[in-house]
Parts: C-alpha cells; structure tokens; sequence
C-alpha cells in the first residue's frame, strides 16, 4: 500500500536474503491498523512449508518492520503474464495443489486470507515451490458465523463479498482460488472486462468462457464444471 515498502535485506546471522516489509505507521488509520494487526496475528499463527514465514516483527515509534522469507522467483501473476495460453496443465496442478494445501491449513486454524490472486503466491525456486504472502486482508472466524467486511481484489472478490452481503469465510477463498486455477490454466482471468462495471456484471451473471485449448481431461476433472 501506500505506507508500506518492500526491501531485500540479508540477515546478519543467517546469510540468508529476506524480505524488510517497512509499514508508515504515522500514516496508518484506524482502519489500516486493525487491517496490520490482523496482517501480523495470522501470518505468526499460520506456520505451513506454502506460506511465506514471517521471522520477526520490529516496532518502532513510527515505524513496523516485518522480516519475511524472500522468494527468489517473483509471484505468479508475472508467471501466468508470460504464457499467453496459460501454463502447461502438469504445472498448474502442481502449483494450484501447493496454494490449496496452504489455504486448507489456513482454514483449519480459522483464518482466512480473503486477497488471494496470482500477485500474493510467490516462486521459491531453489524449492520448486510457491507459497502464499500478503495477510493484509486476513482475519480469524468463528465456523458458521458470517463475516461482513467487503475487501480484496475485484476480479478475484466472491459475488456475495461484491454485493455487500455478510459471506461465510471460506467459501470467499474458494471463490478466488478457482480464479487462479483459471488464470493458470487459459493465461488470463476469467472475469476481465474493459471497465469495473462490465466486471462486475460478469462476476455476477458468473459469465465466462473455456479456450479450446484447455483438454477435456481438465474439464471432466471439474475444473471448470
């Protein structure tokens, strides 16, 4: 966001690169405190080999400094923008298991990340893995209870969260994974018009179509059932 910024760093002790994530907190608001605390809370709790680990936390007066493990291979977003028919379908389903296996962790603690897209997955690849960064949005939830509080990312939101409707929280995640699952596949979002308006209105009339290309073995799996 506006009052954050990323730097590589290397740790004194370790040698290992990191990432310094440097939050303003003079310009913070109410809001975007409570948004960091969950940000900080949930990233501690969830402690999974596809989420970004987040080291340490350092407060200053007017400066929090989140020390994150660094991925060498940049996010996933940039991943699917250089393959304009979508990855290889081997490859998407390695990569998509390793997101899902992270968001079912996250779930199963009662949290959820609510801003998942291609930008927040991140490549290690020295491990041939992707994991999960950016809690900014996150939060815990009670199972059951509906959560109320629209954000995230509008090609990648849940109708229900677009409507200003109270959701169940893992089913929003959900949502966004198929996106990405989508993206993977076709090289491009499923829901992506000239404007937001005309977005919207495909989100909500759920309006998207398969390229040819796709196999009819990814779609007898379900993937786009």
């Amino acid at each position: 966001g506006h009052f954050a910024v990323v730097k590589l760093a290397r740790h004194v002790f370790t040698g290992e690169q990191v990432a310094v994530k440097v939050i303003d907190k003079t310009k913070l608001d109410e809001v975007s405190r409570a948004h960091l605390f969950q940000e900080v809370r949930c990233m501690k709790l969830v402690q999974h080999p596809n989420v970004v680990r987040l080291y340490e936390v350092i407060d200053t007066q007017t400066k929090l400094y989140l020390v994150l493990e660094y991925g060498d291979g940049g996010d996933m977003y940039d991943y699917i923008m250089k393959h304009d028919r979508g990855v290889s379908e081997q490859a998407a389903r390695k990569y998509f298991r390793q997101i899902v296996h992270a968001i079912w962790y996250c779930h199963k603690l009662h949290v959820v990340h609510r801003d998942l897209k291609p930008e927040n997955v991140v490549f290690f690849e020295k491990l041939e893995m992707v994991k999960l960064t950016d809690f900014g949005f996150s939060n815990k939830f009670c199972p059951g209870q509906k959560l109320e509080t629209s954000c995230g990312s509008l090609a990648y939101s849940a109708p229900e969260i677009l409507l200003g409707d109270s959701y169940d929280a893992p089913k929003v995640d959900v949502w966004s994974l198929g996106v990405i699952l989508y993206m993977l596949v076709c090289g491009h979002a499923p829901f992506q018009e000239a404007n937001d308006s005309e977005t919207l209105t495909m989100i909500m009339d759920c309006k998207y179509t398969i390229p040819p290309h796709v196999s009819d073995d990814c779609k007898r799996q379900g993937l786009f059932s």
